[in-house]
């Protein structure tokens, strides 16, 4: 079944406001003692699940979520930390990246359901089996906060100890492990949700947790601006380009490799019509993308990834190609 587009909402593009970081991070230390900090474990399926705990824990929530953010954010004004676009930076020291909320298509999934119906959300039992949680979610409030501030983390499947394996040492003897399950958060900086950002500690966590890859996204932000050039498209009324294909895996892939200067309009138009593959065109001559499918055949095209065999006559979708290098002739003398 082909992937649905999950386009962002335009007001959520077009009211983006940029946050500063160490000014949050300065307001945050005169809270921070009296934070409210509800955890949400999410699944492999990026399903919400509520937690239930005891008064001792939320005691701690802070120090394990907040307390080492502040420290990096608040010593970094000191070191000269600059914050930089996570597409167009690279990992290195003294950079904090950051990207648009509005990109990370199943970060945002994941918190407009928290947003909107949270009653829906179950709480995390034994049943749930933790085997299937990759992730631990941080929302942090306060009543004179009116930031929207989310932290998360990567959950380790070695940081999660079932009781039927389990053995514990209590005064100085081995036993078995008398709970239904352990787990044990990690410590180190890896996400801070703030309003429309997301600021990156690390960002292969980024890609475990929520499929993102920057450096992927960026080319194909690149190649899209390039198609725009160099083809004529119409778009249904409030719709990009760039936000069809946001959360588009298989495009964001192939538009890796595609040469957009290559081919020109018609000769798109004249392969389609040779190979009996639907691309309309306007009034005016500009090809319509009308749906996820349009935009499917659309880059499949210009990718060269249709043929007709001339042995059978069949049309194919090339998944995978990979050319024909020529046979070399051995019977010619070699020259020296």
């Amino acid at each position: 079944m082909e992937e649905d587009i999950l386009t962002p909402d335009k007001a959520d593009i077009e009211n983006y406001k940029e946050t500063d970081v160490f000014a949050w991070a300065n307001n945050m230390v005169q809270y921070k003692d009296e934070l409210k900090i509800d955890l949400f474990l999410i699944s492999k399926t990026f399903v919400l699940y509520k937690t239930s705990m005891a008064k001792e824990l939320k005691k701690g929530l802070e120090p394990l979520f907040i307390d080492n953010i502040l420290e990096y954010i608040l010593d970094g004004v000191e070191t000269g930390l600059k914050v930089r676009g996570f597409e167009a930076a690279e990992e290195e020291e003294d950079v904090l990246q950051r990207t648009q909320l509005v990109k990370v298509e199943k970060a945002r999934e994941v918190l407009n359901f928290l947003k909107t119906q949270e009653h829906e959300i179950e709480t995390f039992k034994e049943e749930h089996d933790f085997k299937r949680m990759k992730g631990i979610l941080a929302r942090v409030t306060h009543p004179d906060i009116t930031q929207q501030i989310y932290l998360v983390k990567v959950l380790p499947q070695s940081n999660v100890m079932s009781g039927r394996v389990g053995w514990m040492l209590r005064e100085g003897k081995f036993m078995p492990f008398d709970a239904d399950a352990a787990l044990r958060i990690p410590m180190d900086n890896q996400l801070l949700i703030l309003d429309q950002d997301i600021y990156v500690f690390n960002q292969g966590k980024l890609k475990v947790l929520f499929g993102y890859d920057a450096k992927e996204a960026s080319i194909a932000e690149k190649k899209v601006e390039e198609i725009q050039t160099n083809f004529r498209l119409v778009f249904p009324e409030g719709v990009t380009l760039q936000q069809m294909v946001m959360g588009k895996k298989n495009i964001i892939r192939k538009l890796q490799k595609i040469e957009t200067d290559k081919v020109k309009q018609q000769q798109i138009l004249d392969h389609a019509e040779e190979l009996d593959i639907e691309l309309m065109e306007d009034d005016a001559g500009a090809i319509i993308i009308e749906d996820g499918k349009a935009l499917d055949r659309f880059v499949n095209l210009l990718n060269d990834d249709y043929m007709e065999s001339n042995l059978t006559g069949i049309r194919y979708e090339i998944i995978r190609k990979k050319p024909v290098k020529p046979v070399e002739d051995k019977s010619s003398p070699e020259i020296k």
